[in-house]
C-alpha cells in the first residue's frame, strides 16, 4: 500500500474563468474524505479560496500549469501554501472519468502519496527578471523580422544591396538607402561619398546593386519598417536599462557566471534569470541540465536504443547556453572548451558537440554558484596521457595495425 505523504492536501483543477479544488483529509484510520468547491480567478474569490483551505488546515497544494492560467493562483497562494506546479503529464486523469471534479480529486489522490514531480518555480524577484530578459528576446525577433522584411522590400525593387554589401543596416548600406528613399525617382550616379574604411565592394559593384527602380508603395513600406526599427531599438535600451536595474541585487551571483568562457554582461543576467541563484533547488548538475533541455533522452528497450534526442525544454536558456558555446570554441584563448569541442566533432558532429559544450557550461556555472567560487579552468584540461583502461603493450598495437591492413617489419 503506498504510504500517504500529506494527510491533508488539496488538488487544482484550473481554467481561465474559474478553479475547481478538492480538498482530500485522510484520518489515522486511513479514510479519506474529499470536499469539493468552485472559485472564480477574480483575486477576491482567490482570497476566499486561501480562507477555505486555511480554515481546513491545508497548507499543501497541488495544481497543474495550464498556460498562464495558474500564475495569478499562486501569486495569491504563495504566502500562505506550499504550492507544487506540476506539468499536465503527470497528472491526466482516466480517459472516461473526466470531469473538473473529478479532474481536482484525481490530483489530490496522487499528490497524497507524493507522486507527482512539481516544476521549478524561482522566487519573485528572479521570476520577474525573467520576465524581461525573454521580453527582451521577442524585441531582437521583432528587429529581425523587421530586418528580413526590409531586405524584401529592397530585393523586389531590384536592388541588391545584400550582394555586395555584408550587413545591410551599417553604415554605408544605410546611407545609401536613404538616399534612395530621399529621392526615389533619381538614380544614384556617383558612390563614391558613401565609402567607409571596412567597404570591400569596388564603386562599380555598388553602383550595379543599386541599379533598380523603387516604386512609392515599396519606398512607403520601407519607411514604416524603419520607423518601427527605430522604435524597437528604443523600447530595447529602455528596457535593457530596466533589467539591469533588477539585476543590481545579484552583483556576486553575476560575476561569478561570467568567469565562465564566452559569458558576457547580458548573457549571465539572462542565465541567472532562468535557474536562479540558489542551486539547492537541483539535486545535481545533471537534474539542472535535463531541466534545460540539454541532457539526451534515456529510451532504451530489449537492449535497444530507440532515440539519444534532446527534450525541447529550455526554450530560452539553451538557445542562449548554445550561443555563449559558440562564442567559447571560437577563442583560442580558451583551449580547454576548444580542445573538448574539437574532440567531440570528430567523433560525433558539430552540432552534438555543441550541445555538449553547452551542458558542460551549465554544469560549471551550477558548481560556480553552489561552491561560490570563480570558473577554474584546470578541472577542464584534457590530459595528453590516454586513461589506463586505453593503455596497450607493444604486440597489442602490432595486432591492431596488423588488423588495419598495415604491414609492420622488424627495424634493421
Amino acid at each position: 500500500m503506498l504510504k500517504i505523504v500529506y494527510p491533508i492536501c488539496c488538488g487544482m483543477d484550473v481554467h481561465k474563468s474559474f478553479l475547481v479544488a478538492c480538498i482530500a483529509s485522510t484520518n489515522n484510520q486511513g479514510i479519506t474524505s474529499y470536499q469539493s468547491k468552485r472559485f472564480s480567478t477574480f483575486t477576491g474569490d482567490l482570497r476566499r479560496c486561501a480562507n477555505w483551505l486555511t480554515e481546513h488546515n491545508c497548507n499543501d497544494v497541488c495544481m497543474e500549469s495550464t498556460g498562464k492560467y495558474w500564475i495569478p493562483i499562486y501569486n495569491i497562494l504563495e504566502p500562505t501554501c506550499n504550492i507544487v506546479l506540476a506539468h499536465p503529464k503527470y497528472v491526466k486523469a482516466i480517459r472516461g472519468k473526466k470531469t473538473d471534479k473529478k479532474d481536482a480529486k484525481w490530483i489530490a489522490d496522487v499528490f497524497k502519496h507524493d507522486l507527482i514531480s512539481g516544476s521549478f518555480i524561482p522566487p519573485t524577484d528572479i521570476r520577474q527578471l525573467r520576465d524581461l530578459v525573454r521580453y527582451r528576446s521577442k524585441l531582437t525577433n521583432f528587429t529581425t523580422g523587421e530586418k528580413n522584411r526590409a531586405r524584401n522590400c529592397l530585393t523586389v525593387s531590384n536592388i541588391k544591396l545584400d550582394d555586395v554589401f555584408s550587413d545591410v543596416f551599417g553604415k554605408a548600406a544605410t546611407a545609401i538607402t536613404s538616399r534612395l528613399l530621399n529621392n526615389p525617382t533619381e538614380k544614384i550616379a556617383d558612390v563614391s561619398g558613401f565609402r567607409t574604411k571596412g567597404m570591400k565592394a569596388t564603386d562599380e559593384q555598388v553602383l550595379a546593386a543599386v541599379d533598380g527602380t523603387i516604386c512609392p508603395e515599396q519606398a512607403e513600406k520601407l519607411r514604416i519598417i524603419r520607423s518601427h526599427m527605430d522604435t524597437l531599438e528604443l523600447c530595447k535600451a529602455n528596457l535593457e536599462s530596466l533589467i539591469l536595474t533588477t539585476a543590481e541585487k545579484y552583483p556576486p551571483q553575476l560575476n561569478l557566471i561570467m568567469t565562465v568562457p564566452g559569458i558576457r554582461a547580458y548573457a549571465a543576467v539572462g542565465i541567472l534569470s532562468e535557474i536562479g541563484a540558489d542551486m539547492s533547488v537541483f539535486p545535481t548538475s545533471k537534474h539542472l541540465c535535463s531541466w534545460a533541455g540539454l541532457t539526451p533522452q534515456n529510451n532504451e528497450s530489449a537492449g535497444k536504443k530507440k532515440t539519444t534526442r534532446i527534450g525541447r525544454a529550455g526554450a530560452y536558456i539553451k538557445p542562449l547556453l548554445v550561443q555563449c558555446a559558440l562564442c567559447a570554441i571560437r577563442k583560442k584563448s580558451n583551449p580547454a572548451i576548444r580542445n573538448r569541442y574539437l574532440n567531440l566533432k570528430k567523433r560525433r558532429g558539430h552540432k552534438k558537440a555543441i550541445i555538449a559544450i553547452a551542458r558542460m557550461m551549465l554544469t560549471a556555472i551550477y558548481n560556480i554558484l553552489k561552491k561560490n567560487e570563480p570558473y577554474n579552468a584546470e578541472l577542464y584540461t584534457i590530459s595528453d596521457r590516454p586513461p589506463k583502461h586505453r593503455e596497450v603493450s607493444i604486440d597489442q598495437a602490432i595486432f591492431i595495425l596488423q588488423r588495419q591492413g598495415y604491414i609492420i617489419s622488424a627495424p634493421t
